[in-house]
């Protein structure tokens, strides 16, 4: 039999066989410890520092995901951001007939600076159409914006999948319907020959037509985006809800929590991100309430109760031909909407929440 190196007769190792590995990783733990050179140094801090790939690797790394986002790129630039030049018309005397086509003639229209928006201040159209608009924003906030929530809260206490599956897709439905339909349904409703008149009349009942009454217009077209839109916002919660640990509701039960203490705070927190990222989407897009849907209703409720800064924009720009004066409007509006939505955000940041992006 033989013997390793500090063995003894018996196969145990003598105490000094034992202290010279241990001594051997103590100097190992102190070399290790000694600074290093400046220079490898930082090269060990660079190459540490988390993020900092090299660009070519990141590009070979992600190619295949660049090359599928290439063409939703390519169609955002022209249509979204190429047309951002145009909105130099808003500081000019703009003609489309003054050249050959309307590209070349905004080199040949003539600089009136701000006179366009000095025309929008005094006209009294505009404040009227940004009064409704301002309105129907504050009123479809405060309307609409609970129902989905409310809604989504409902669907998810239904114990049985398929009811929930069924009542969703249900809701869900109706975002897909163009305006031109979701105003010739309400119309079948709620119209002077609508099924619920009819019945009334039917009954000896005076009959009513919802759909030409201009005091009752704004609940109306609010009544409709609920119905319309409703079901986007719920699929978005419900989403929110489902990635809720059950172990938190069952720790609360435990606690003695109830059905609606649980929700006040388990539910409800988890949903305030997603709360606070679609307000602020929402108040950015205040100025925005509609365009076809007043569009189709313009005749039946007059252009009094009607009329928002997008038919505004529309009537002026499209119909009478006031191409600079439109694109005026159009301009403060955007700016008006981007400082909504810094705005917005900026206050989610207050209130502890991300928003649309990280501080």
């Amino acid at each position: 039999m033989s013997l390793t190196a500090g063995s003894r007769p018996d196969g145990t190792r003598s105490p000094a066989a034992i202290e010279e590995p241990m001594a051997a990783v103590a100097t190992a733990v102190a070399k290790d410890r000694v600074p290093r050179k400046a220079g490898k140094a930082g090269k060990a801090g660079k190459a540490s520092k988390a993020g900092k790939v090299p660009l070519r690797i990141r590009l070979r790394r992600d190619r295949t995901l660049i090359l599928m986002t290439l063409p939703v790129i390519v169609l955002l630039l022209l249509f979204n951001y190429v047309p951002l030049l145009g909105n130099v018309v808003a500081f000019q005397d703009y003609d489309p007939y003054v050249s050959s086509n309307g590209i070349t003639a905004i080199f040949h229209s003539p600089w009136v600076g701000v006179e366009q928006f000095s025309r929008m201040i005094d006209d009294p159209l505009f404040w009227d159409a940004a009064q409704n608009t301002i309105v129907l924003f504050v009123l479809q906030l405060v309307l609409f914006f609970p129902i989905p929530i409310a809604l989504a809260l409902l669907i998810n206490s239904v114990i049985r999948p398929r009811v929930r599956a069924v009542a969703q897709a249900i809701m869900y439905l109706p975002h897909f319907f163009s305006w031109v339909l979701v105003v010739t349904v309400f119309q079948q409703v709620f119209g002077g020959a609508g099924i619920i008149a009819q019945t009334l009349e039917d009954h000896g009942w005076s009959g009513f037509d919802l759909m030409t009454d201009a005091s009752l217009f704004k609940y109306l077209v609010t009544a409709q985006a609920v119905w319309k839109d409703a079901g986007w916002g719920i699929i978005v919660f419900l989403a929110a809800l489902a990635a809720v640990s059950t172990d938190l509701y069952e720790a609360a039960a435990m606690d003695g929590a109830g059905r609606w203490r649980r929700m006040w705070h388990v539910t409800l927190p988890a949903l305030r991100p997603v709360i606070a990222l679609l307000l602020v989407l929402r108040v950015g897009d205040a100025l925005s309430v509609g365009f076809e849907q007043f569009l189709l209703q313009r005749d039946a409720v007059g252009v009094g109760a009607s009329e928002v800064l997008d038919t505004y924009v529309w009537n002026m720009g499209i119909q009478n031909g006031d191409f600079s004066y439109a694109a005026a409007v159009g301009l403060v509006k955007g700016v008006i909407g981007v400082c909504l939505v810094v705005g917005a955000n900026k206050f989610a940041h207050l209130l502890g929440e991300q928003g649309v992006y990280q501080k």
